[in-house]
C-alpha cells in the first residue's frame, strides 16, 4: 500500500425534495438548474442550464466547444431516448498531418505519439463542437423553458468571472505546460505567466474568461443556429483558419445531433437505459449480463467485488478486441449532470472537452475553449477506431437512467474517462443489488477496473475485503483523493419510495453538489 497522506473523513449531503433535484460537479451550476426547475422547467431544461453554467464555473471540463450524450426518461413512463451529440472528426482532416514518431504518448490513451502531439492539443486536435446543437435538440424535444432563459444564468456568471480558489490554481497548474503555448489561453489562464492564485486572506479574485461572456450573450439572444450558421460560426471558423486548423464553417453548418432509442439493458427487474453506439454502454451491457446470474450477500463483500472484477476484465477484453480503445493513465476532462423534475422525469447528461482544458486552445474572438476530440481516434491506420475525416469516435461516456415497473427510478453518470464504466456500474449495482439509498451508494468505497489488467482498490474497504482483493494480480490499494483522481466522479438522482426526490454528488469533488428545487426542500 502506498503512503497514507490524508487524515479526514469526507462526506457530501444528500438533497431531498418534494420537487426536483439537480446534481453536478459544481454547486453554483447545480443551483442554476434547480432554479430552472422552480420556474417550471423540465429536467432537460435544468440539465441544459446547468451545462451552460458549467462552461463558466468549471470551464476546463466542458463547454461550448464540447460534445456529449444525454439520456432522457420523460415523466409518465415510455421508453427513454438518447440525444447523441458525440465526437466527429472535421471533414478536411488530413491523415498526413498526423505522422507517427515511433514513441508512445500517454496523456489519456496509450497511443503511438503523433509529431508535435498535434492530436492532443492545438488547432489540429479539434473535433466538431456539437454540444450547443445537442442542447438545442434536447430542449426542442423535451423542454418547456425558453432558450434565452437557459443561457442567461451563464451570461451573468461570465460577467462575474471565475472565482480563483485552490482548485482553480491546481487545475490550471496541471495544464500550464500546454496552456502557455497558445496566446489567448496563456493570456486568460496564466496571468503574469503563472497560474492564478488566491491571496491567503480576503476574497478570491475573479478570473475573466475572455470573450466567452459576450459569446454566451449573443447565443442567448440569437439562438443556437448562430453557433453553426451565423456570426458565431463565422468567427469560430476564422479563428481556426488563422491558427492553421481544419475545422471549417462547412463542418459547423453540417453538424447534427440526433435522437435515438436508448440501449435498454435488463438487470434484476430493472430496465437500464443507456446511450447506444460508440460509448461505454455496450460494455456495460456485457458486464451486467455476466453478473445477472449471480447472487450476492446483503452488502458488498469480497465475493461480490471479485465477481465484478472478473466481469469488468472479461468485458474489457471484448471491447478492446472489437472497438480498439486503449487504457488511459491520465485525467479526462468530462462533466456529468443528473436531474429529476417534480413529475419524475430524469435526465443523465455527460458532456466533455476530453482532456483537461481540451485542446488547451481558446479561440480569441469568442473565448471558446475547444475540445481535443481528435485524440479519441487511434492514429494508426487500419484499426476499428482509426482516425479518418468525418468519422465518429469511440468514447467512454456512460449516462444511465434506470426504470422499474414503467417508472424512472434513478439516473447516474460520471466523469473520469475509462474509469466511468466501473463507477456507473457499481452505483447502479449498489442500489439494485443491495437496496442502498443514494447517500449510501455515493459513500460506499469502490474498486476500479479500466481494462483487462489492473485493479484499483479503495483502502477504505473493510480490511478482509481489501486484503483479499489485493492478492489478485495487478491489484493496487490506493487512497480516494480529489487529486490525483484515481476513481471516476459520479453523481446521481433518484425517486424514493416515499415520493420524494433525492440527489447526491461525487464525494471527493470539492465543488460538487446536489441542489433541491428552491422552496420544495424536504
Amino acid at each position: 500500500m502506498a503512503s497514507v497522506m490524508q487524515n479526514w473523513v469526507v462526506r457530501k449531503p444528500v438533497a431531498a425534495s418534494r420537487g426536483g433535484v439537480v446534481a453536478a460537479q459544481n454547486g453554483v451550476a447545480a443551483r442554476v438548474g434547480a432554479e430552472i426547475l422552480a420556474a417550471g422547467g423540465s429536467a432537460v431544461d435544468a440539465a441544459v442550464a446547468t451545462a451552460f453554467a458549467l462552461s463558466v464555473r468549471e470551464p476546463w471540463n466542458s463547454g461550448l466547444g464540447g460534445i456529449g450524450f444525454m439520456v432522457v426518461q420523460p415523466p409518465g413512463g415510455g421508453r427513454a431516448e438518447v440525444v447523441d451529440f458525440g465526437p466527429i472528426a472535421p471533414g478536411a482532416l488530413d491523415l498526413a498531418a498526423y505522422p507517427l514518431t515511433g514513441e508512445t504518448a500517454t496523456e489519456l490513451f496509450t497511443w503511438p505519439r503523433v509529431a508535435g502531439d498535434r492530436n492532443m492539443h492545438g488547432p489540429l486536435s479539434f473535433a466538431i463542437p456539437s454540444a450547443v446543437k445537442g442542447f438545442a435538440l434536447a430542449v426542442e424535444r423535451f423542454g418547456r423553458a425558453s432558450w434565452r432563459d437557459l443561457v442567461a444564468p451563464a451570461v451573468a456568471l461570465a460577467k462575474e468571472g471565475l472565482p480563483v480558489d485552490w482548485w482553480v490554481t491546481l487545475k490550471t497548474a496541471a495544464a500550464a505546460v500546454d496552456l502557455r503555448r497558445y496566446d489567448e489561453s496563456r493570456r486568460i489562464w496564466l496571468p503574469d505567466g503563472l497560474p492564478p492564485v488566491s491571496p491567503p486572506g480576503g476574497d478570491p479574485p475573479a478570473l475573466s474568461l475572455g470573450r466567452l461572456g459576450a459569446t454566451l450573450a449573443r447565443l442567448a439572444e440569437e439562438g443556437p443556429d448562430d453557433f453553426y450558421r451565423g456570426d458565431i460560426a463565422a468567427t469560430i471558423a476564422a479563428d481556426v483558419r488563422a491558427a492553421g486548423g481544419v475545422l471549417s464553417a462547412e463542418d459547423l453548418a453540417a453538424c447534427q445531433a440526433r435522437i435515438v432509442p436508448s440501449l435498454e439493458i435488463p438487470y434484476r427487474g430493472y430496465a437500464l437505459h443507456a446511450a447506444r453506439g460508440l460509448t461505454a454502454a455496450p460494455t456495460l451491457a456485457d458486464v451486467l449480463d455476466r453478473l445477472s446470474g449471480k447472487r450476492f450477500a446483503q452488502a458488498p463483500d469480497a465475493v461480490y467485488f471479485e465477481a465484478l472484477i472478473d466481469a469488468l476484465q472479461q468485458a474489457y477484453h471484448a471491447r478492446l478486441d472489437t472497438l480498439g480503445d486503449i487504457k488511459p493513465p491520465g485525467e479526462s476532462c468530462t462533466t456529468h449532470i443528473t436531474a429529476i423534475d417534480r413529475e419524475g422525469g430524469i435526465v443523465a447528461l455527460t458532456t466533455t472537452l476530453l482532456s483537461s482544458f481540451g485542446s488547451r486552445y481558446v479561440l480569441p474572438q469568442t473565448g471558446i475553449l475547444l475540445n481535443n476530440g481528435v485524440m479519441w481516434f487511434d492514429p494508426r491506420p487500419g484499426r476499428p477506431n482509426s482516425l479518418a475525416p468525418g468519422k465518429r469516435a469511440l468514447t467512454n461516456m456512460c449516462p444511465l437512467v434506470a426504470a422499474r415497473d414503467g417508472r424512472a427510478r434513478f439516473g447516474v453518470g460520471a466523469s473520469g474517462g475509462r474509469r466511468i464504466l466501473a463507477a456507473v456500474m457499481q452505483l447502479a449495482s449498489f442500489i439494485i443489488d443491495f437496496a442502498m439509498t443514494p447517500g449510501e451508494a455515493a459513500h460506499q468505497p469502490r474498486i476500479d477496473v479500466s481494462g483487462e489488467s489492473g485493479i484499483t482498490i479503495d483502502r477504505r474497504l473493510p480490511p478482509l475485503v481489501r486484503d483479499r482483493l489485493a492478492a489478485r494480480p495487478g491489484a493496487t490499494i490506493v487512497e480516494h483523493t480529489a487529486w490525483p483522481a484515481l476513481f471516476a466522479c459520479p453523481n446521481l438522482v433518484a425517486r424514493g419510495e416515499d415520493g420524494l426526490n433525492y440527489g447526491v454528488s461525487d464525494v471527493m469533488s470539492p465543488w460538487s453538489a446536489a441542489v433541491a428545487e428552491p422552496g420544495l426542500e424536504a
